[in-house]
């Protein structure tokens, strides 16, 4: 069952990951948490770009209501989505969402999770769960004031405003848009673009950015401590140095 919500394309240096649930527009229920828990635990042993879609022209819809209008409070302390995005969000390598269509909810706080996201002119991206009487308690609440600032977060939050593509990227939800039929090449490229570089030093930089600010700059000196060792460091600055000798 798994398998069929969760398409999962393996590469040798990345995995596309295409949530596919269209009777509810990629709504996330348990079994869409369970395999995105199963897909982590495979990118934690052996580390990959992760770009993470939806299928048929929708990202995901939100949370699944059938199953979030069943749950109770012992439900809500366990952190179903939550922990699943935490996990998300803590890879070793980048996570790249790409965006078409309805992002709403839990499939908002997905799409904060990854580390870039990118969409079309045609998404639609918020968090109505006001509007249900619950909260955005999957992300939200912490991530998109990172994202955006914490007035517009607010905002957006209090109100459960829908934001389409440009508003997206003026509001730096999004780095770029693109035509649907090249949002999955765009993808593609912006992770050809992060693995022309030191998987190492990647992994590094989402550590320290994620570092509390009090850790810094130990948490960063100690990265660089460990990479100025590292045989790739020299190769690449010695291939560095003989090309500029031959311009």
């Amino acid at each position: 069952m798994t398998d069929d919500i969760l398409k999962v394309e393996r590469r040798s240096d990345r995995v596309v990951a295409t949530l596919d649930r269209p009777s509810t527009r990629n709504a996330i229920d348990q079994d869409m948490v369970d395999a995105f828990h199963a897909l982590c635990g495979e990118l934690e042993a052996d580390p990959r770009v992760l770009i993470i879609t939806g299928a048929n022209g929708v990202f995901a819809s939100g949370a699944d209501i059938r199953q979030l209008r069943d749950r109770r409070r012992n439900d809500a302390l366990r952190g179903i989505n939550s922990e699943a995005f935490i996990r998300i969000n803590a890879l070793p390598m980048p996570v790249i969402a790409a965006i078409d269509g309805y992002a709403l909810g839990g499939g908002a706080e997905l799409a904060y999770a990854a580390d870039v996201r990118i969409g079309t002119p045609e998404l639609k991206i918020g968090n109505p769960e006001v509007g249900l009487g619950i909260i955005a308690a999957a992300g939200a609440s912490w991530r998109l004031p990172q994202i955006v600032g914490e007035p517009l977060a607010l905002q957006l939050l209090l109100t459960g405003d829908i934001l389409d593509g440009r508003q997206a990227l003026e509001a730096g939800i999004v780095t770029a848009l693109h035509d649907r039929d090249e949002l999955m090449t765009a993808a593609h490229s912006l992770a050809d673009r992060m693995l022309r570089n030191d998987p190492a030093a990647l992994m590094a930089t989402k550590r320290i950015v994620r570092a509390p600010r009090a850790e810094h700059p130990r948490v960063d000196m100690d990265e660089q401590a460990v990479l100025f060792e590292s045989p790739e460091k020299m190769r690449r600055m010695t291939e560095f140095l003989e090309r500029k000798k031959t311009k």
